[in-house]
């Protein structure tokens, strides 16, 4: 409010005597508020003593009384019904805010002394942000050839406009990117435009004091490439599995996607699509011969076409059906008497590369073992123990590795028999002799006491709780049912009374016999200390 319709309002009062004085009862202004919403113009008192506390409006021409609060309660002007309230503190409150109260608005509180405070603050009610759009001059971009004007328009007070590109600000640099803007729009122009510049998506930032808002997304389309054109497998290996899952797939960064031609050598071939099958391949009948293949990428929106790096391989058939044929399994293997003649062949093996092993161990030629030149077969004669076990073929090539396998017995023993365990024990004490033989087949057992045959037909005699009876002597006899031989051994076994095999006292017993004796000699010095000092010796004279 202007000083002169200040004074015009308190002159009453002047008139009356009374002491007017202007004071900071209100928070620094301009107070701001939304269009539509509620506000209160709050005083820097509490709780104050008075008569009235009156606020008037002005536009800066006119004045208008909006209130008063006094001892018998609110009095409002008529365009202000229903819309204020004033609190006991001074505080304002004018709700659902229009455009036409911006304004100055003065306070003045008078006491039952006559001296009143007076003071003024100004409202600007502000229009909230709304109705945000981005367009673009042009439809669609081509990168690095294309200029791109956006503009953001949008309603509201006091508006400031920024530009985000995902979630990081656009910053011009008065080169290739500029900004021009208005009061109520803002124009983004990029030149050159990369694919990054509008990426986003674009968002436009509009915001005033109270309120702020973003665009909807906003996406242009800008072509690029074919670029950094490639094929996976970058190299390949030298040899490729006939009808294997092998193939080629060409691929390249580019906005539309783009388009693929296949060449072996120079020579174009009748494939538009991003893989070359092998199936594609063989078709061609190269046989196993090594060719070079490369692709080509084209953009239908930017008129480029790339080339990729060539790849070079030969297509090769893997070995399979791999078979070691042998002895049939139906078929007795004598050591020192049979042979047996191994064979590994297979389909598509005319180049294949043969190694045998024997139990996981390279098999090698010598003595009684022949391997063919090719290394196709191999001849054991005559079968020895030692022959018994796995044999391994294995066949490989460039590109598979087969094996095949089978097992030879030789039927052989038994060995000398090893008979073990203890030769004396106690009674009681339980005692275990075992008797092993090396045989194929295992060999049958049986145990003899004394010369007579037992019930054991086990590689363990065990004697739970031997007595004085099981002293004696003890044969075990290994059997092979094919070779027809027998291996035995005999063994001496001794049944003791308790403790007749102790090695003598414990060193417990020994500690404890010496502490005893050392304690008995103890006491019997002191026996002797004693009696001498109770009975004087006599005099000689």
């Amino acid at each position: 409010m202007e000083l002169p319709a200040l004074r015009l309002l308190l002159l009453p009062l002047l008139l009356s005597g009374l002491t007017v004085s202007q004071d900071d009862i209100l928070l620094d202004g301009p107070v701001e508020a939304l269009l539509g919403k509620d506000v209160t113009i709050k005083t820097l008192l509490s709780k104050p003593a008075f008569t009235f506390i009156i606020w008037n409006y002005s536009d800066g021409k006119d004045q208008t009384h909006i209130a008063t609060l006094g001892a018998l309660g609110l009095k409002t002007n008529t365009p202000y019904n229903d819309r204020v309230s004033i609190s006991t503190d001074g505080h304002l409150t004018l709700k659902g805010l229009q455009a036409k109260d911006s304004g100055a608005y003065s306070i003045s509180v008078v006491t039952a002394a006559g001296d009143t405070q007076t003071a003024e603050t100004d409202l600007r009610v502000i229009e909230p942000v709304s109705s945000i759009i981005i367009t673009s001059d042009v439809p669609e971009a081509i990168e690095l050839n294309s200029t791109v004007v956006l503009t953001c328009t949008a309603k509201g007070s006091f508006l400031t406009f920024s530009w985000l590109n995902g979630t990081t600000a656009v910053v011009p640099d008065d080169k290739r990117i500029t900004v021009k803007k208005t009061p109520t729009s803002s124009a983004l122009s990029v030149s050159s435009v990369y694919r990054t510049d509008l990426a986003g998506p674009l968002v436009c930032s509009v915001s005033n004091s109270l309120s702020s808002q973003k665009s909807a997304a906003f996406n242009l389309t800008v072509y690029y490439g074919p670029e950094a054109v490639t094929i996976s497998p970058a190299s390949p290996p030298a040899f490729v599995a006939s009808k294997s899952s092998f193939n080629l797939t060409c691929a390249a960064r580019s906005s539309p996607a783009a388009t693929f031609a296949w060449f072996r050598g120079d020579v174009e071939l009748e494939k538009v699509l991003p893989v070359l099958t092998l199936e594609d391949i063989e078709a061609l009948d190269l046989a196993e011969t090594s060719s070079t293949f490369s692709c080509r990428a084209s953009n239908a929106k930017t008129k480029r076409v790339v080339p990729s790096a060539g790849v070079s391989f030969a297509v090769l058939e893997p070995i399979s059906d791999v078979k070691l044929s042998g002895p049939l399994p139906s078929a007795m293997l004598f050591a020192g008497n049979s042979s047996a003649n191994l064979s590994c062949g297979g389909a598509n093996d005319a180049a294949a590369e043969v190694v045998w092993l024997k139990d996981g161990a390279a098999l090698t030629a010598g003595g009684h073992v022949v391997i063919a030149a090719d290394k196709r077969s191999v001849l054991i004669a005559p079968l020895q123990k030692d022959d018994n076990g796995e044999y391994k073929c294995t066949m490989s090539n460039a590109i598979s590795s087969v094996s095949a396998k089978v097992k030879l017995a030789v039927i052989y023993g038994p060995e000398p028999v090893q008979l073990s365990g203890e030769s004396e024990v106690e009674v009681k004490d339980p005692v275990t002799l075992s008797c092993s033989a090396s045989s194929v087949p295992p060999a049958n057992y049986t145990w003899k006491f004394n010369g007579t045959k037992t019930p054991v037909t086990t590689g363990n005699y065990v004697i739970q709780s031997p007595a004085y009876s099981n002293t004696g002597t003890y044969t075990c006899e290994a059997y092979n049912a094919l070779t027809g031989k027998t291996s035995s051994k005999t063994h001496f076994l001794s049944v003791r009374g308790e403790g007749e095999l102790d090695d003598g006292l414990s060193d417990g017993a020994i500690a404890g016999i010496v502490i005893g004796v050392l304690a008995a000699v103890a006491i019997a010095i002191g026996l002797f200390v004693y009696c001498r000092q109770k009975v004087p010796l006599e005099s000689p004279y």
